[in-house]
């Protein structure tokens, strides 16, 4: 396999489909949570603190580099527009890439400009293309080498809450059309990162509230993606 890339285990190449929907109970949790972070729904109170009580606690230098690529990655994302297609990116250090031998000139020009010159810094590669229909099929089953040392995804998703998908008929393809043509459906761009530590964030866009100052940010935003990624370096889950 491609130095950078991961080992697939079928031929991935395929004609992309642009449907952004896929009618999943099990995404729940995930649209509830993304729903939330979107349009600030009340949720409980939480325990009052004083700052002095509970310190905010500082990301360690492999989260802060990973929030760093993932949400460059999202503001990326973001400059190409809707409708797309879903991209994966392979993170890899920075120091690690600048000591390669056989990378373009060009390139390594380019990342000489992004590095903030520590050994955490992440470059993002991107890979070849998953078709949308089947990108929660194929996710899990990625084998990274170990010059990997994370992974990122940009998807587009249509989110509704969870009443609409109760509503919504048990025939695959009516729900699609119910869903898609609901009033309360709500387009949103999920971006993805997690790392071999374990660590994740997530970058969650609404197309209604297509600002930058408006992007939904967390660790665990998207849990079934983020645990669809992070199976990439986990192969002793993979063949369990």
């Amino acid at each position: 396999c491609p130095l950078w890339g991961p080992h697939i285990p079928r031929n991935p190449l395929m004609i992309w489909r642009h449907s952004t929907l896929e009618l999943r109970h099990r995404r729940r949790a995930a649209t509830i949570a993304a729903m939330s972070e979107i349009h600030g729904e009340p949720q409980a109170d939480p325990p009052q603190h004083t700052l002095d009580q509970v310190p905010m606690p500082l990301p360690s230098p492999h989260a802060a580099a990973l929030r760093k690529v993932t949400e460059g990655i999202e503001v990326g994302a973001a400059s190409r527009g809707w409708d797309r297609p879903p991209a994966l990116y392979a993170l890899v250090p920075t120091a690690q890439l600048l000591a390669t031998d056989d990378v373009p000139e060009d390139v390594l020009a380019s990342l000489r400009e992004a590095w903030d010159g520590t050994p955490e810094h992440l470059s993002a590669i991107l890979q070849d293309s998953i078709p949308n229909d089947e990108l929660e099929e194929v996710l899990p089953k990625l084998a990274w080498p170990e010059s990997v040392f994370g992974s990122a995804l940009t998807v587009e998703r249509i989110i509704v809450p969870p009443s609409v998908e109760d509503e919504a008929p048990d025939d695959p393809q009516e729900a699609l059309n119910f869903i898609s043509n609901h009033p309360a459906r709500t387009d949103v761009r999920l971006t993805i990162g997690v790392t071999r530590e374990g660590d994740s964030w997530c970058a969650v866009r609404a197309r209604t509230f297509d600002d930058p100052e408006r992007v939904g940010k967390g660790e665990n935003l998207v849990p079934a993606l983020v645990e669809a990624l992070r199976m990439g370096f986990n192969p002793d889950v993979q063949d369990a």
